[in-house]
């Protein structure tokens, strides 16, 4: 049993994505942090910060590093975070030569802001790919049934006649729109955290802004500043998801009713069946699609309860954080897995 849906043994099915889950996993995650660790020690040798040889110490303890997972959940029950104890080992690890240059400058919001961000550059290569199918699948659809007649309907009563090209139009447009808005949302969200303790990287000296910027550039991040405090971007992209999610959850809706039986202007193959009713055909994926829109549209809020980040930096804001975004994202690659099952699943559509 799980208390989560999106990796229930069986809503898991219906609601989860493997692929984007996987990117929030402990693995992913100290896959992620190693990467940020290794390029500061590499950069601060470079700069002369830390002693010569502490990256390749790191490199090579690196290699054969896995941390003790049970001794950083304690440590996260602790703390309220991994970071300390996970340097720890890593300084273990790398030797006592070399330990005190592990981390040197960072604070453990570096490591975790910028391991996520690492993540999120694979997410939204995944969600750009099934954007770009989705407007494919659409633009299918309406090469297929595009000229066929379609009653337009306002306010849920009949209108006046429509093609079945203009609402497949009407579900493009917005799918069109966020994919859109996708470059300047990579390069708000895709930049290095790296601020230490309080921001100011008061232990880099004056080689602090270079050092950033070189750092930047090693992890192909933009080298945007501190923003430990600065929620805005992830705000944006979890807007961004919910505008994802919204313009599908209309298109579940609309091929709902589309789907009646007193309507009849969808037909879809391979519905949900019924436990008491052997003839029904349950369009599964509109509905799904219906209450995943409703869904990220709820947690939206959390997000930006989360941009009130007190002072130089936050424990409760960042904690709501990581309850919030990595199901929004699951979500959303869910509902746009699901949209285009059921746009290919679409099998007659007007008439």
């Amino acid at each position: 049993m799980s208390a989560s849906v999106f990796d229930h043994p069986l809503l898991g099915a219906l609601l989860g994505d493997d692929e984007l889950a996987a990117h929030f996993q402990i693995e992913a995650e100290i896959d992620a942090m190693l990467r940020f660790e290794i390029a500061l020690a590499d950069v601060e040798e470079r700069f002369g910060v830390v002693s010569a040889g502490t990256g390749q110490a790191l490199h090579l303890a690196t290699r054969s590093f896995r941390p003790d997972l049970d001794a950083l959940r304690q440590a996260t029950r602790r703390d309220g975070l991994c970071v300390p104890e996970f340097i720890r080992q890593l300084r273990a690890a790398t030797g006592k030569a070399h330990a005190a240059d592990v981390h040197f400058g960072a604070t453990s919001q570096d490591v975790i802001d910028t391991a996520l961000v690492l993540r999120l550059k694979s997410v939204l290569d995944e969600l750009e790919k099934r954007l770009g199918h989705l407007v494919t699948a659409f633009e299918q659809l309406d090469d297929r049934f595009g000229n066929h007649a379609l009653m337009g309907q306002t306010r849920m009563q009949q209108a006046l006649p429509i093609r079945c090209a203009d609402r497949i139009a009407a579900w493009r447009g917005p799918v069109q729109s966020v994919l859109g808005a996708l470059p300047e949302l990579r390069r708000r969200v895709l930049r290095l955290q790296f601020g230490g303790p309080v921001g100011t990287l008061h232990q880099l000296g004056d080689k602090g802004p270079d050092i950033s910027a070189a750092l930047a550039d090693a992890l192909e991040l933009a080298d945007g500043g501190c923003w430990h405090t600065d929620r805005a971007p992830l705000a944006e992209y979890a807007d961004w998801l919910s505008r994802i999610t919204g313009a599908l959850g209309k298109v579940g809706q609309d091929i709902a009713l589309m789907a009646q039986n007193d309507t009849g202007m969808v037909r879809l193959t391979g519905g949900g069946g019924s436990s008491a009713m052997p003839h029904k055909q349950n369009p599964i994926a509109a509905e799904t699609l219906v209450a995943i829109a409703r869904f990220n549209a709820t947690l939206i809020s959390g997000m930006h309860q989360a941009l009130v980040h007190e002072n130089e930096r936050s424990g409760s804001a960042w904690t709501l954080e990581w309850m919030v975004l990595p199901q929004m994202t699951i979500a959303t690659g869910s509902a746009l897995r699901l949209a285009q099952d059921l746009t290919v699943s679409i099998e007659e559509m007007g008439e």
